[in-house]
């Protein structure tokens, strides 16, 4: 008992180092110079980005990417905003394909916009108007505001966004930052979600980036950033369980030099991997992360401990505690390459009911060392699913991106002038049509046969529902689009689909 109460005691003052850990990532400050504080974008114009932004540092070398063709990723996007449209439906009805989507990786074009309708937060942004304009025009508590300032610079300094201390991406990140302080005046601020919250900023505006860090702190991550990180430290202790399931190897080797889970995962978790993999890779997590909640987080870490300590072979070279620590924090790049990993983690089997009930079993435990905790958060959701099951909402209702002006009152009628004799002639043809129509369901009306519940049935089998009108039924094929929608709720996946 005693040397598990100060192995706790050593993993809590691991935990007060991790600002001291965050700033040696970051690099030097110095970098902030390399922009003017007179441009807008933050960035200095002669400098070369990579695709995803990136001027320098680990996340800006191209770790060959696996790419999509462009006409499949344009099929992609298509669907996606069809299932903006209908997000409602889709989330009651097809959730599983929505999941099946986010796997293969969202378009980038509408992956901020994804991210917010998996999370929920633009549903809680639309009812809650005016609330981030509200925190965002005060001042903030001071002690929260300076350390915010002073965390700004290291947050993907190698990025356009954030080089220049007054550029866009800067400035935006400490509103957001500063409004959640004010929206969780009890929890404050903690450095770990200055990453969360500068990834959101690459991908959507800072009201946005606001609600989304709402639902991950809130939702997906829980108590992570509380006084004290005990949803970290037990979420160390369900991770280490699992990895016994896994990675018997890796659990044995870890076992035997005591080294407790905080010490080489609180990074990988509060920070949701984003400061840790290729960037490719980081945004392929996140995309299944926003769907399926934190077992991806856990599915990823147990990945990485499995193949850099899962064999003997691994291990002849980290013999020792400090050796298999800083193994783990210099992980072998092919096994953070993108279309490993993420083949990797979606064949993993560990499910949300195996993460529950370890973690009722390390409350038990933590409550015969430690006690009751100190900060009690609500349960976590595991993905969008239960999170939109969760809150009962009205419908999203859907922005256009292009807004036609208003036309007034005489331009509108010079329209409908001009559009008249074009009416007169679609009616015409439209009569023309019902005649052939009907000319053609009287030479047949001895092969088919109307049904008692207002089917037609024709010699092949084929049914079709009919429109009641007095004295006569005809039936409903004037419109073949309403037989031929963009894609049916309760269609099955076709192969192409599949693949898409």
């Amino acid at each position: 008992m005693d040397n598990s109460e100060e192995r706790n005691r050593d993993a809590v003052e691991q935990t007060s180092l991790y600002s001291g850990a965050m700033e040696s990532l970051a690099g030097s400050r110095e970098l902030s110079s390399l922009g003017s504080d007179s441009e807008l974008n933050g960035y200095a114009g002669d400098l070369k980005t990579n695709r995803y932004g990136f001027v320098g540092g680990a996340q800006q070398a191209d770790d060959c990417p696996d790419e999509v063709p462009v006409d499949v990723l344009r099929q992609r996007e298509l669907k996606w905003l069809e299932m903006f449209s209908n997000w409602d439906k889709w989330m009651a009805k097809r959730h599983k394909k929505i999941q099946l989507r986010c796997q293969k990786g969202i378009p980038p074009s509408v992956r901020g916009r994804a991210w917010q309708y998996l999370s929920g937060s633009k549903v809680k942004m639309e009812q809650n108007k005016g609330k981030f304009e509200e925190l965002d025009s005060l001042p903030g508590d001071p002690k929260w505001v300076d350390i915010i300032e002073r965390d700004l610079h290291r947050q993907f300094p190698f990025h356009e966004m954030f080089i220049s201390k007054e550029g866009h991406g800067q400035k935006d990140l400490f509103r957001v930052l500063k409004a959640y302080t004010l929206h969780r005046p009890e929890e404050g601020y903690c450095q770990a979600q200055a990453p969360i919250a500068a990834v959101l900023l690459m991908h959507m505006p800072a009201e946005d980036a606001f609600w989304c860090l709402v639902q991950i702190c809130e939702k997906y991550l829980p108590g992570y950033y509380s006084t004290g990180l005990e949803a970290i430290q037990l979420d160390g202790e369900i991770l280490f369980s699992l990895l016994r399931k896994v990675s018997p190897v890796a659990h044995r080797h870890l076992s035997k030099y005591k080294i407790d889970p905080i010490l080489y995962m609180t990074e990988w978790f509060m920070c949701a991997f984003s400061r840790t993999l290729p960037w490719s890779s980081v945004l392929r997590v996140w995309d299944i992360f926003f769907c399926e909640g934190v077992k991806t987080i856990f599915r990823v870490a147990l990945v990485l401990l499995k193949h850099m300590l899962g064999s003997a072979e691994k291990l002849k070279t980290c013999q020792g505690e400090y050796e298999t620590i800083d193994k783990l924090k210099t992980i072998d790049p092919k096994y953070m390459q993108e279309g490993f990993l993420i083949q990797e983690i979606i064949e993993l089997p560990i499910a949300e009911r195996e993460i529950e009930k370890e973690h009722l079993i390390q409350l038990k435990k933590w409550r015969e060392t430690h006690g009751e905790l100190l900060c009690r958060p609500a349960p976590r959701m595991h993905g969008a699913k239960p999170i939109s099951d969760s809150e009962p909402h009205k419908k999203i209702q859907i922005s256009p991106s292009i807004i036609l002006p208003k036309v007034d009152n005489i331009e509108k009628k010079k329209q409908n002038k001009e559009s008249k004799p074009f009416q007169k002639e679609m009616e015409k043809q439209r009569l023309k049509e019902q005649k052939e129509k009907s000319k053609k369901k009287k030479q047949s009306a001895g092969k088919s046969d109307t049904t008692a519940n207002g089917v037609v049935k024709t010699e092949t089998g084929s049914q079709y529902p009919v429109i009641s009108s007095g004295a006569s039924e005809a039936p409903l094929l004037q419109n073949e689009q309403i037989w031929q929608s963009t894609e049916s709720l309760s269609s099955e996946p076709s192969e192409q689909d599949t693949y898409l």
